[in-house]
């Protein structure tokens, strides 16, 4: 299968790394195209920075519509342009945070996440709402350091996401951690060795649950409000992006 992987930032390093991630667990038939927008922020950290990667998770998919993906993962815990993307492609579309947030309810009675800025808690526990895991997610906790910084990956901010992630555990009761970054896959095996609990990485899950869907023949269904965007005229920078594309 061909599985579209989307980092909706335009971070070329952090698109790698996010892909060398989704390459390890993906099945030996599955082809990793990793892509990001051509346009929006180098790192998203606020609802602003959101609004414009949304928008590159859309133009990313309907420039991948020659290629066919077989499914589509957004590899942003945000889940940026997820509706659009559904919208614009029958192939399944996966965002990490409701991925991850499925996974750790099938593996733990309760979960905390952990993720990067604390502003952007807000924005996970609206994700939390809206996909109804109020009863299984018992907090959601920012680390404070910048989505950027985790390309560094050096043993002081592994022990800082450590030291944040049994914090919550214990202030939470609960018994799994869901990473709230993409940036932070890289972490996910040493922070489940460190903790002795089940730590979950939304783009490998994501990966496996899209190989998954597509194993079951499944699509995303183009009745109601996933068919298929109006035709209409996009204008100014957007103008290629219009449905249909002519």
């Amino acid at each position: 299968m061909k599985l579209l992987l989307i980092n909706p930032n335009t971070s070329k390093s952090m698109t790698a790394g996010i892909a060398k991630g989704a390459r390890a667990v993906a099945s030996a038939g599955t082809e990793i195209l990793a892509v990001q927008p051509s346009f929006g922020p180098l790192s998203i950290e606020g609802h602003y920075d959101e609004a414009f990667a949304a928008a590159g998770v859309a133009e990313q998919v309907r420039l991948a519509a020659p290629q066919r993906p077989d499914a589509v993962v957004i590899a942003c815990f945000g889940d940026p342009g997820l509706e659009a993307a559904r919208e614009a492609t029958q192939a399944p579309v996966l965002g990490i945070a409701e991925a991850a947030f499925h996974a750790a309810s099938m593996v733990a009675t309760g979960f905390s996440v952990v993720t990067t800025m604390t502003r952007t808690c807000i924005i996970a526990e609206r994700l939390v709402q809206r996909y109804g895991f109020e009863q299984q997610c018992r907090g959601v906790h920012g680390t404070d350091i910048a989505v950027l910084d985790l390309e560094d990956g050096g043993q002081a901010l592994v022990s800082q996401i450590e030291q944040v992630a049994r914090e919550a555990l214990s202030r939470d009761r609960s018994a799994a951690i869901v990473l709230g970054c993409a940036g932070m896959t890289a972490l996910c095996q040493t922070l489940t060795q460190r903790l002795g609990v089940p730590v979950l990485d939304g783009v490998a899950v994501a990966v496996k649950f899209a190989e998954a869907l597509v194993g079951l023949g499944l699509r995303t269904s183009k009745v109601g409000d996933y068919a298929t965007p109006l035709a209409k005229t996009y204008t100014g920078w957007a103008a290629p992006l219009g449905w249909p594309n002519t």
